[in-house]
C-alpha cells in the first residue's frame, strides 16, 4: 500500500489529497516554495523529495521509519509525515521567506 502511495505522488490531485490528509501546518507552501526554487510543479518536487529520500536513506533513517510506521494507525501517512519532516522541516519555509 506504501508502494502505491509512492507510485502515485506524481498525480497532483493526489499530492493535494495527500498534504491536506497530513495536516502539517504550512507544508502546502512550504512545498510551493521549495518547488518554486528547483522551477518544479509542487506535485513532481513533492514525488522527487519523498522517492530520492527512500533511494538515499541510510539503515538508521529506515529503521526509525518502520518504527514511526508500527506504532501508526495510518503507517503511509505517518511514514510520508515523517519523511518530510525530515527532508523539508519547517525552518525551509521561513529561511526561503526572509532570503526572498
Amino acid at each position: 500500500m506504501f508502494g502505491a502511495l509512492l507510485a502515485s505522488l506524481d498525480n497532483p490531485q493526489t499530492a493535494e489529497r495527500l498534504i491536506d490528509a497530513l495536516g502539517m501546518e504550512g507544508l502546502a507552501e512550504r512545498l510551493e516554495n521549495a518547488a518554486a526554487a528547483e522551477a518544479m510543479e509542487p506535485a513532481s518536487y513533492f514525488a522527487a523529495i519523498v522517492r530520492s529520500f527512500m533511494e538515499t536513506a541510510s539503515d538508521d533513517h529506515f529503521v526509525q521509519l518502520i518504527g514511526i510506521m508500527n506504532r501508526s494507525d495510518d503507517p503511509g501517512l505517518a511514514a510520508v509525515r515523517a519523511i518530510l519532516n525530515k527532508v523539508l522541516p519547517e525552518e525551509t519555509c521561513c529561511d526561503a521567506r526572509a532570503k526572498a
